[in-house]
């Protein structure tokens, strides 16, 4: 019989059981799973070796090599995990030092990562804490040691990680598929909507419900078209109504669209209320984008006006109504639709008059030249962005990433990605010439970093349960998502992106050219043509739909700086202000027009397919013909394009313009200003703070062109 001296000096008999228990452990860790014969060899390797002592007692760090010895014969992944968790008891109690500390600043201070988050509620604290923990956890169980060295000293940045163990990322939901027929939701059966007012009811709902289970933008694509058969129903249910009063069909008709008109603006408005006010379980209010636009049907058609006017008019007091954040709205704009004289042109119209109001609806062209128009000109399918910016790869019906012959069609609603890891690129050029290595050498490295982090995510997550996220996986709102209740998702993430996100690609020009962007641009070019190709070499090697994406650098923003200078130290135009530019843009404060800033970034467009968006400051004040002229411009080089204006509002008296700090009416300070964070709107002041970080608000202060 052989004692075991534990670390507490404490004795036990040895048990082979717990040393099963303890590789098991760490081998799901690493999401394997031993068969009986490695079993039977690890106990009979364990208990042979611990005989050969010839001791009765045995210490648990001599047993705990032992063990080691064992699983290096069998698999070394898990002789790593088993490695890395011998000295857990240690590793926690500095983690969670780690997110006391934290969570001492986000109950006392708050918290400003996300500027859709609240951190002055209860239910957002709590959700930021367990966040903390999250990220900690990430980082122990997920990340090799090379990976985190990587990203703690900011040569990457893994996006999300709070939550990138537990769920997706940016998704197109299936609204339609999910409402057919009815489904379940909180164990509760829902029968499909016969009126258009029930219908708005329940696709808020299911948004709400849908959404709290991911993390990042969700979605829902073409939703004048969603509504369109709800507004049908309901006419013809008013109809007939309005006939057995015995009136006329003229009559009939007449009232009928009214009502239909009115439930419209009722139901927009309610999303606006319900999208605004509601937070998710996550505590943050969940980033919606709804896109609109090329419904023809009289019902489509007034779905996507009344959408826009809601918008424009505002919410709030009647003496000071103004624009909300969420649904971000996006503009499906197609030139043989929406042009000078064409079908749909007074919805066009509806939508610059939205935009002069609330910088939204964000205009995507169909019809003009690129990856997201050449896509809808050759198969008519619309690639909505999920949430501000990012794009899906095409996954084709029947032969998956590549078409299986000439007449199979790419899926874009229904899918989603599992998540982003951006580079560092002016830190990989200055370890580069640190080192005396090739810039492409080095910057390949940290590709295939990222690379690995994705593959071991997909593997991960396709371990996943339905259960996590039934409206998604097991009532249509994704691709395949039908699944039982118990059933592995792994099938479902053949279709998902995952994304290699750039950053500070103007910084980069000016460490490797002593030019901005503006001025030159040609190694910025070099280097996007470069991350191209090898992510193309990846996709056709590991089968995975990898995605390359202008990262909307919130809170990233000003760490990257404070991490270049901590290696690298102050460069002029580099690392000298508080926070560097987000994606292929110009410098903010370049003192160029909308039109070069057009024409500048247009060289970076078609590198950037997985995720984009272009935008331009308008320093005349609600002047239509511009806004429209410079919108249609954009549609016609196939933009994705923002209108970039920055509104304030008193809350005293209700005064409205541009760009205030104190209500030339009441001499207020009492101000909401809204300006655009990146792809999407915040708040940049609201009851006399602001939910944006210093960095994002140094950027705001500089802004000229953008």
């Amino acid at each position: 019989m052989i004692t075991v001296i534990k670390k507490d000096n404490t004795k036990e008999a040895f048990n082979v059981q717990k040393v099963v228990n303890a590789v098991n452990k760490s081998a799901t860790r690493v999401m394997y799973k031993f068969s009986p014969e490695e079993l039977n060899f690890i106990c009979k390797f364990v208990t042979d070796r611990a005989l050969e002592t010839q001791r009765d007692e045995i210490t648990i760090a001599e047993m705990h090599n032992i063990v080691e010895s064992a699983l290096e014969e069998t698999n070394c992944s898990v002789a790593k995990s088993y490695k890395d968790y011998r000295n857990y008891k240690q590793d926690f109690v500095h983690m969670l030092d780690e997110v006391y500390v934290k969570s001492q600043s986000i109950m006392y201070i708050g918290d400003k990562e996300n500027s859709n988050s609240d951190s002055a509620l209860v239910s957002t604290k709590r959700s930021l804490i367990l966040n903390e923990l999250n990220r900690e956890l990430y980082k122990k169980f997920f990340m090799t040691a090379e990976e985190l060295q990587a990203c703690r000293d900011g040569y990457i940045y893994v996006h999300d990680m709070s939550a990138r163990r537990d769920t997706m990322n940016c998704c197109l939901f299936d609204m339609k598929s999910v409402m057919e027929g009815g489904f379940e939701m909180g164990n509760l059966w829902y029968n499909e909507p016969k009126t258009l007012a029930v219908a708005f009811d329940v696709i808020g709902d299911v948004t709400l419900a849908a959404a709290s289970q991911q993390y990042g933008g969700f979605t829902v694509p073409s939703v004048d078209l969603l509504l369109e058969p709800y507004a049908e129903k309901t006419y013809k249910k008013q109809f007939e109504r309005y006939k057995s009063l015995g009136v006329s069909d003229e009559i009939a008709d007449r009232e009928a669209m009214k009502d239909v008109k009115v439930d419209m603006e009722q139901g927009f408005q309610g999303w606006e209320y319900k999208f605004n006010s509601v937070s998710s379980s996550r505590g943050d209010y969940p980033f919606i984008t709804m896109s609109a636009g090329t419904g023809r049907g009289k019902f489509a058609k007034m779905a996507a006006i009344t959408m826009l006017e809601v918008r424009a008019k505002g919410q709030g007091k009647k003496s000071c109504k103004k624009p909300v954040l969420f649904p971000k709205i996006v503009f499906l704009y197609d030139e043989k639709l929406h042009g000078e004289g064409c079908e749909l042109e007074d919805v066009f119209e509806a939508g610059i008059a939205c935009s002069q109001k609330a910088m939204y609806p964000d205009w995507l062209s169909l019809s003009g030249e690129g990856y997201v128009a050449d896509i809808y000109q050759k198969y008519g399918e619309i690639i909505s962005p999920m949430g501000c910016r990012a794009f899906l790869s095409p996954w084709f019906e029947r032969g998956g990433i590549e078409p299986a012959d000439a007449d199979d069609k790419p899926i874009f609603v229904g899918r989603f990605n599992i998540g982003a890891v951006s580079l560092h690129l002016p830190m990989i050029y200055a370890k580069s010439q640190q080192e005396g290595k090739d810039f492409f050498d080095v910057l390949d490295y940290y590709l295939n970093l990222i690379r690995r982090i994705h593959q071991r995510t997909y593997d991960y997550l396709g371990e996943m349960r339905a259960s996590t996220n039934p409206l998604a996986y097991c009532e249509g709102g994704f691709l395949g998502g039908h699944l039982g209740f118990h059933d592995k998702i792994k099938p479902l993430l053949k279709a998902a992106t995952a994304s290699f996100g750039i950053t500070a690609l103007n910084e980069l020009e000016e460490l490797a050219g002593k030019h901005s962007i503006t001025e030159d641009g040609s190694f910025s070019l070099k280097t996007m043509e470069f991350i191209n190709s090898r992510i193309q070499e990846f996709k056709r090697e590991d089968g995975h739909l990898y995605a390359i994406y202008g990262t909307p650098a919130e809170n990233l923003c000003g760490l990257q700086v404070k991490q270049f200078r901590k290696k690298y130290g102050l460069i002029e135009n580099v690392s000298d202000r508080e926070y560097v530019s987000n994606s292929f843009h110009c410098h903010v404060s370049e003192d160029i027009t909308p039109i070069q800033k057009q024409d500048i970034e247009q060289r970076f467009w078609n590198l950037f397919n997985g995720g984009k968006i272009q935008y331009v400051r308008y320093p005349i004040d609600y002047n239509k013909g511009a806004v429209k002229s410079l919108v249609r411009r954009a549609m016609k080089k196939g933009f994705y394009e923002g209108v970039n204006l920055s509104l304030a509002y008193c809350d005293n008296c209700g005064y409205q313009q541009l760009e205030m700090d104190v209500c030339p009416k009441c001499g207020s300070q009492n101000l909401t200003k809204i300006d655009r964070m990146n792809g999407y709107l915040s708040y940049s002041r609201v009851k006399g703070d602001t939910r944006l970080n210093s960095a994002k608000m140094a950027e705001i202060r500089d802004r000229r062109s953008m």
